[in-house]
């Protein structure tokens, strides 16, 4: 039976600036692909980057938060299938759904535990250690809230996935672990061997402040480098670089501000090692990803390896936690070719177990069919789910109307 899908977007996708906009964008062609009817909404302004979505078969539509037109918008589209771009989106249009599309199933896609990646900013910025604790915060109950509200959840991390099980006690029929899905077929063929690289480089989006900490955290890293590899240069590339990002830009150390990459495969293909010196986040880096893809050894930490691989499969680069080791395992990459050439068949092992778009397909798109075909009894088991409900109807749906009323009122 084909399904009649709405996607509420929390951004447009942009799948060159982000890797929610490709991570968003795989989900919507696997969609298509099953033959489904699919829909993109949001009430997010257009923007630059933002990918034409007609061109794959996807219809779009602008939304109004706090609006009523939502209500007649979903009744005439008539969904099967809801599915809300991370949590904000499943507040704010989630208890509409309920109420005009209530046999719709509701999948979550949280991109990344936002909550987490919140947590470790906020221990980050006091300068101390991430502990657990940190996620009793609003933003969590927001979030496991909107989680528990929703048939199925996507998570990005299996590092999230245990914490959802251990800590906040989700039951995991509710969530769905899935990856960055990867085609494999469209792998680059021939890519550029070690003598034909040179440089370093970074790419993300400068708006995301993971992205933008780790650029400072590189001001620090790059004269340990440098004063190894005094010919070298760091390339930076990423989306809406801010006036405060530019003004890092010094030819004389070669710490580029390159901005906006019109191809990020042919800039990460170019260099010799890509550096992610991330110090806090949640989900996976996409910026990693692409790294494997074109055969790139990395170099990052911890936190940018969470998730991202699995028991038995070495990482394709090195990790280091220190601006020290960091830099030290940044030189050793860039002057060692077996290192390199280890690093590029670590890449292929692990794209091939963990991000193949044909295996991660087969497993999600089996799931959702199981949970329609059995939603009164998925839900019935979910009772936590069904009471967060109750009370979201309640609260949210009358805070909601009281802001378009008062929106009325100014109007007039």
């Amino acid at each position: 039976m084909s399904q009649r899908v709405l996607v509420i977007g929390y951004v447009w996708p942009e799948p060159n600036s982000s890797a929610a906009g490709t991570h968003m964008m795989s989900l919507l062609k696997l969609f298509r692909a099953q033959d489904w009817q699919v829909e993109f909404a949001t009430p997010a302004q257009p923007t630059e980057h933002m990918i034409e979505l007609n061109s794959y078969g996807i219809s779009s539509k602008e939304i109004v938060l706090n609006c009523s037109s939502f209500d007649e918008y979903i009744t005439e589209f008539n969904p099967s299938i809801v599915m809300f771009d991370r949590f904000m989106m499943e507040e704010q249009f989630g208890w509409r759904v309920d109420k005009f599309a209530p046999n719709a199933l509701k999948i979550l896609d949280t991109e990344d535990l936002q909550c987490l990646r919140q947590a470790r900013y906020t221990a980050h910025k006091a300068k101390r250690d991430f502990t657990l604790t940190d996620l009793q915060s609003d933003i969590a109950k927001r979030e496991i809230a909107a989680i528990l509200r929703c048939d199925l959840s996507l998570i990005i991390s299996s590092y999230e996935m245990s914490l959802l099980e251990s800590f906040f006690k989700v039951d995991l029929s509710l969530c769905h672990h899935l990856p960055f899905m990867v085609n494999l077929e469209t792998l680059p063929n021939s890519l550029p061997e070690f003598e034909q690289r040179s440089h370093f480089m970074t790419i993300g989006n400068f708006r995301h402040a993971p992205n933008w900490d780790a650029v400072l955290y590189l001001q620090e890293i790059w004269p340990l480098i440098k004063k190894q590899l005094p010919d070298a240069q760091l390339h930076i590339y990423g989306s809406y670089p801010p006036p405060k990002a530019t003004a890092l830009n010094n030819p004389k150390t070669g710490f580029l501000i390159k901005g906006w990459a019109e191809d990020a495969n042919h800039v990460m293909q170019s260099a010799k090692v890509c550096l992610a010196p991330l110090r806090f986040g949640a989900g996976i880096k996409g910026k990693l990803l692409e790294a494997m893809i074109n055969q790139t050894p990395s170099v990052t930490t911890d936190i940018g390896a969470e998730g991202m691989t699995q028991q038995g499969l070495a990482w394709p680069g090195k990790i280091a936690n220190s601006a020290e080791e960091f830099a030290n395992a940044a030189v050793e990459l860039y002057k060692e070719r077996t290192q390199f050439e280890q690093s590029a068949n670590n890449a292929n092992q692990l794209l091939k177990a963990f991000y193949d778009q044909e295996q991660l397909g087969a497993k999600l798109i089996p799931k959702i069919h199981a949970i329609l075909e059995n939603l009164a009894t998925h839900r019935m088991n979910n009772f936590t789910g069904q009471m967060l409900k109750h009370h979201t109807m309640k609260s949210t749906q009358y805070m909601a109307q009281w802001i378009e009323a008062k929106n009325k009122n100014n109007s007039q």
